[in-house]
């Protein structure tokens, strides 16, 4: 695995922190999707804890390959002659009774892996951690990317059911953590950066702070045989039966259908039932989003499907979509024409959005907003008299009524004429906001009004980042 300086993941340390300071038994589940670095953030609390931890990444061979694999961890660790074990159930039930006497942490990494191959696991865990729940100090910790599988260790009918006391569902970090990845690009450029990367702590981790936004981009993603290029279809490959399915709903997503029905009809996928599935699958794997308008949550109708991984976007929007130009043109001249305008006027401002409404959540989160807001999102209008509809992309509702919030990643400040039409587009759509947010890469020229809130790039990333 890449190794890198461990960065962020603050409250899950807390956490393991919390239940390595128990006196009792205790189990803990982490699952999260690949890359997102559920590995690393076990081997950092691992190396806090060395002289009581065992750390045993499952593997797919047979059942007696992993039970002697994991035996000489245990022997080593527990300073006694190489021990023989028959089975798993044998040598877990060994360390179950060795932690009655002192504290040890009990890591099982890509558990689907043994699980799959030793009939029962799940079974044979639930009666050792029951023979042992009132004599035994261990630290189980069970981990793995497969999100689905992992998820059903929760489920009533799963023999784990009421076993597990902390459960870590890892998520890709936000923008702010994942700048810290590469501190020295400028503001601008961590924008760009994360609108390509997202928070995926082991893309970040690659990111080479000698070369620019583009040498990165054209390094690990553009050129052929590039580091990242085969990324994206490998974790669904990984995760999916059918990724030609999943291509087809990318596809669809990535030309701005995001409606149901819209995807259905431009997917060709076979059926309805199909493309629920699919999109249940890829939101499990954090790479698709469903939102409904803030003004009409339960309206299904008007609900819709957006790419959340900003790597899954930029691979279907620019490498996947122009496959073919790609493999015969020059990497320099395939950048210039398919990527470099659209990336800029197109592909970044849009990711902008989601990096501004991060960074409102954080804010209501650490309670630094003067009304705190309940939602935030999408804010749907229809006026069939003017045969319009469409749609605000941040907007909160809090006890006051409604604040709008506009994006803009362009070159020119910010004027008053900008700022007057949009509030005008906004009042003449029938949404009445007592509050007006703008966000700006370039600044703004001298603004008066008091129902509008400025905030730039300093604001997103402050200094002592």
């Amino acid at each position: 695995m890449q190794q890198y300086d461990f960065i962020g993941r603050e409250k899950e340390l807390a956490r393991l922190d919390k239940m390595y300071d128990s006196q009792t038994q205790e189990a803990t589940l982490i699952y999260g999707r690949r890359r997102v670095g559920k590995s690393e953030l076990i081997k950092q609390f691992v190396q806090q804890h060395v002289d009581d931890a065992i750390y045993f990444e499952c593997k797919q061979t047979t059942e007696s390959n992993n039970v002697a694999t994991l035996g000489e961890l245990v022997s080593d660790k527990m300073q006694l002659p190489p021990l023989g074990f028959a089975n798993i159930e044998q040598l877990l039930d060994f360390v179950f009774k060795q932690a009655c006497a002192r504290k040890i942490i009990l890591v099982l990494d890509e558990y689907p892996y043994l699980q799959k191959i030793v009939t029962g696991l799940d079974s044979i865990l639930q009666a050792l951690i029951d023979k042992y729940k009132n004599h035994s100090q261990i630290k189980l910790i069970l981990c793995g990317s497969f999100v689905d599988t992992m998820k059903k260790l929760l489920l009533r009918h799963n023999p784990l059911y009421g076993r597990i006391s902390t459960v870590l569902n890892l998520k890709p970090m936000n923008y702010l953590e994942s700048a810290n990845f590469y501190p020295s690009f400028s503001r601008d450029d961590k924008v760009r950066l994360y609108s390509v990367f997202g928070g995926i702590p082991y893309y970040n981790s690659l990111i080479d702070e000698h070369l620019s936004v583009k040498e990165n981009i054209m390094e690990l993603l553009a050129l052929p045989g590039a580091r990242l290029e085969d990324e994206v279809s490998m974790y669904l490959s990984t995760e999916l039966a059918k990724i030609n399915s999943a291509n087809e709903v990318f596809e669809a997503l990535t030309r701005g259908f995001s409606k149901f029905s819209d995807i259905l009809s431009q997917s060709h996928l076979s059926s309805s039932a199909l493309l629920s599935d699919v999109l249940k699958k890829l939101m499990l794997m954090d790479m698709v989003d469903k939102e409904a308008p803030i003004n009409d949550a339960n309206n299904k109708k008007k609900a819709g499907y957006f790419i959340s991984d900003n790597m899954s976007m930029f691979f279907y929007r620019y490498i996947f979509r122009y496959a073919s130009q790609r493999r015969i043109m020059n990497p320099e001249i395939f950048y210039q024409r398919y990527i470099e305008s659209d990336f800029e006027q197109f592909y970044v401002p849009k990711r902008f959005e989601d990096i501004c409404k991060q960074f409102l959540i954080l804010k209501n989160q650490q309670g630094e907003m003067d009304e705190p807001f309940e939602a935030i999102g999408k804010y749907y209008y229809d006026l069939p008299k003017e045969h319009k509809n469409g749609e605000f992309d941040v907007v909160t509702k809090d006890d006051r009524g409604y604040a709008f919030y506009e994006a803009k990643f362009r070159d020119a400040p910010v004027s008053n004429a900008m700022i007057e039409k949009e509030i005008q587009q906004v009042n003449s759509s029938g949404l009445y906001c007592y509050r007006y947010g703008f966000f700006s890469k370039s600044g703004y020229e001298e603004i008066s009004r008091s129902d509008v809130v400025k905030y730039t790039l300093d604001n997103l990333y402050p200094e002592h980042l």
